[in-house]
C-alpha cells in the first residue's frame, strides 16, 4: 500500500507543481505503488520531501531499473520526463496485462525530484548552493575545467561541490541510499538520470566523469548500445562516456558505480541522458532571454513533444533491463565487445 497520498505535504505540493503531480500519481497508483519519504529538505518556501516510488517485484534476484530526475533544479524537463513515464505506467496498470506480467520479473524505481528546493527556486544547486552532481567525495584523476568541473571556492559560484570534508548534502545522501537499497547488489541493475544541457544531440552518458579510463563493464555497455541500434533505429541518441567531453570532481554516479564494484555482486550500469537543449533554442531563439529557456522547452507543444520523444527509449530500456541476460555478453563474446568498445569510444588500436 502506498504510504503517501495526494494530501501529503500540501503546502510544499502547492509551491511545486511537479511535487503535486507526483503525489497525484502515487494516489492514483494505489496499492500497486509503494512510496516513501527519503528525506526532508529545508527550503525558503518550506520543508520539501524527497520521495522515492517503487513498483514491481521486490525480490533482490530480479533485474531493476531506476529513473532519476530533478538533480539540477534549473533543468525541470528532466523531472517532467520521469513523471511523464511514471504517469504512463500508472495509467497502464489499470488495463495492461502485459505490464503486470512484466513487473513480475522486474523492479522499477523512481526518484523524480531529487532537488525539490532547487526546482522551486529555479537554481541548478540545492538551497544550500551545492551542485549535487559535484557533491560526492572523489576527485578527478587529472585537471578539470575551471568551475564547470566542480570547485570548493564559494557557494556564490555555480558548480560548488560543498565544503571540503563535509558530509554529502541531504539530497545526495537520499539518492545514494535509495540506489543502495533498490539497485546495488542485484544481478543486473540500470539507472537513468535525466538532465538537459547545451548541444544539438541527445546524449546517453555512462561512467566515468572523473577519469578517461574505461569502466569495468564497458563490454556490457557496448552490448546494450548494439541492441539499441538494432532495435530502436533510427533513434536520436549518441551513446558515449562522459569523459569524452570533460572531467568532473564529485560525480554521484561515479561514486555509486565504484561502490557497486566494491560489493562485487552483480552488474550496475548507471547512465545519464543529456537532452540537447539547443534543439529547443534553435527553434525559439527568444528562449535565450530566460535562464530557464536555456535548459527547458518553454512552448507547450514543444514540451509535450520532448516528453513523447523519450517514451519509446524509456520503454525500450524497461524491456532491455528485464531481458538483460539475453543480450549481456557471455565469456565467449565479452572480449570482442570490449575491443569494439575501445575502438568506438576510446580510439585505441587493440592488438
Amino acid at each position: 500500500m502506498a504510504v503517501l497520498s495526494a494530501d501529503a505535504a500540501p503546502r510544499a505540493a502547492a509551491a511545486l507543481p511537479e511535487l503535486q503531480e507526483l503525489l497525484r500519481l502515487i494516489d492514483q497508483g494505489g496499492s500497486m505503488l509503494h512510496a516513501r519519504e527519503l528525506a526532508t529538505v529545508a527550503a525558503p518556501a518550506g520543508a520539501m520531501p524527497v520521495i522515492g516510488v517503487t513498483l514491481g517485484n521486490p525480490d533482490p534476484s530480479v533485474p531493476a531499473l531506476g529513473f532519476i530526475g530533478g538533480v539540477h533544479g534549473l533543468e525541470r524537463i528532466g523531472a517532467q520526463v520521469v513523471l511523464a513515464y511514471l504517469g504512463s505506467l500508472v495509467r497502464r496498470l489499470r488495463w495492461d496485462l502485459s505490464l503486470h506480467q512484466q513487473l513480475e520479473s522486474l523492479r522499477l524505481v523512481f526518484l523524480p525530484l531529487v532537488n525539490p528546493g532547487g526546482i522551486r527556486a529555479g537554481t541548478r544547486a540545492n538551497p544550500q548552493g551545492v551542485d549535487l552532481m559535484r557533491n560526492a567525495p572523489q576527485d578527478a584523476d587529472r585537471g578539470v575545467p575551471f568551475l564547470i568541473g566542480g570547485h570548493r571556492l564559494t557557494r556564490q559560484l555555480p558548480y560548488f561541490r560543498g565544503p571540503g570534508g563535509a558530509p554529502m548534502e541531504v539530497e545526495s545522501e537520499a539518492l545514494c541510499r535509495f540506489v543502495r537499497e533498490e539497485l546495488l547488489g542485484r544481478p543486473v541493475a540500470v539507472s537513468i538520470d535525466f538532465h538537459s544541457g547545451f548541444g544539438l544531440r541527445d546524449r546517453i552518458w555512462f561512467p566515468y566523469a572523473r577519469t578517461r579510463r574505461p569502466m569495468r563493464h564497458l563490454a556490457e555497455i557496448h552490448a546494450l548500445c548494439e541492441v539499441l541500434d538494432q532495435c530502436l533505429s533510427p533513434h536520436p541518441y549518441v551513446m558515449e562516456p562522459q569523459s569524452r567531453h570533460y572531467l568532473t570532481h564529485g560525480d554521484l554516479w561515479d561514486h555509486l558505480y565504484d561502490e557497486a564494484l566494491s560489493l562485487d555482486r552483480g552488474i550496475f550500469l548507471p547512465m545519464t541522458l543529456e537532452m540537447g537543449s539547443w534543439l529547443w533554442v534553435k527553434k525559439n531563439p527568444r528562449q535565450l532571454l530566460s535562464r530557464h529557456g536555456m535548459f527547458n522547452p518553454l512552448i507547450e507543444h514543444r514540451q509535450q513533444r520532448v516528453l513523447r520523444r523519450h517514451m519509446a527509449w524509456m520503454d525500450f530500456m524497461t524491456r532491455a533491463t528485464q531481458s538483460a541476460f539475453r543480450w549481456l555478453p557471455g565469456p565467449d563474446t565479452r572480449i570482442d565487445h570490449g575491443e569494439q568498445a575501445l575502438i568506438r569510444w576510446y580510439r585505441r588500436t587493440v592488438r
